[in-house]
């Protein structure tokens, strides 16, 4: 199956770069939003991204306007009807991830695959909404995803050898670097990552080490882009937790449980950069 028209469910920071990537490599793209303000303010930060394409070389002018040009905005899922592949990046939330699969089930045709973005949670659960089963699948992007080159393609125990040809095919279009794993809570990025972020907030919690020391012993010691706490507030503290609470749910494992440090954090709003403030200032 060829795929020609790829749907975008949110136009938040991950849905507005993963459209950002699709139209840029040749595709027309329909991403919907809940409300006319976050759709137009997801297409203002594709704009802006693709902008500084252009100040930095990366694509022309022309490129610019083409990918620009292949972008539909949306407040109504019907206008999926005619997609290939739809890559839901909603809030982290199953309940809504299940009913838009649902929606989008009855809305797709029946060659469509349905993808979510999700970092954690069970796509089986997802899958097990809709009648096509075999035909979904964890699409997971990293942020920022102009910039990131992994997916990480999460099969269920119903995602047939098809989906996850078509799949592959969709991923090396995009220029990226793929691997799979099973439909487990964290898949392989956020199974290692996980604890070693919670470790982290222990140690500082614990007052074994400053902020800056924690991060520089890790920078220059693992030969890291950047120590753990300031990954941390750059992947944000409220995410972080959510994937946390998920996987303990699932593995009622210690090593999964969220330290009440984050937890507090989280609740004063101070969840990193997005927030303006999280174990540094921004």
């Amino acid at each position: 199956m060829q795929i020609n028209k790829v749907g975008v469910v949110g136009c938040g920071l991950m849905g507005s770069g993963i459209t950002e990537v699709c139209a840029r490599s040749g595709y027309d793209v329909i991403v919907r939003e809940v409300n006319r303000e976050l759709l137009q303010r997801g297409l203002d930060r594709i704009q802006k991204s693709v902008g500084k394409g252009v100040s930095r070389g990366k694509l022309s002018q022309e490129e610019a306007d083409q990918a620009m040009a292949r972008i539909q905005g949306t407040l109504d899922l019907a206008d999926f009807s005619d997609c290939d592949l739809v890559v839901e990046a909603a809030v982290e939330n199953m309940a809504l991830k299940k009913q838009i699969f649902a929606e989008l089930d009855e809305i797709l045709p029946p060659h469509a695959v349905l993808a979510s973005n999700t970092s954690s949670l069970c796509i089986t659960e997802m899958a097990s909404v809709t009648g096509r089963g075999a035909k979904v699948l964890g699409i997971h992007f990293f942020n920022p995803v102009p910039v990131m080159p992994l997916i990480e393609f999460v099969r269920t125990i119903l995602t047939s050898d098809e989906t996850m040809q078509i799949a592959r095919g969709f991923g090396a279009s995009l220029g990226k670097t793929m691997v799979t794993a099973k439909d487990t809570p964290g898949f392989i990025v956020n199974r290692l990552l996980i604890p070693y972020i919670l470790d982290a907030v222990r140690v500082y919690e614990d007052g074994l080490a400053s902020r800056e020391d924690i991060d520089t012993a890790i920078k220059l010691g693992l030969n890291h882009p950047m120590g753990p706490l300031t990954l941390l507030d750059f992947v944000g503290l409220d995410t972080c937790l959510f994937i946390a609470d998920a996987m303990y749910e699932e593995y009622k494992d210690p090593r999964y449980a969220a330290p009440p440090l984050l937890r507090r954090m989280v609740l004063a709003g101070h969840l990193g950069r997005k927030s303006g403030k999280g174990f540094y200032d921004y």
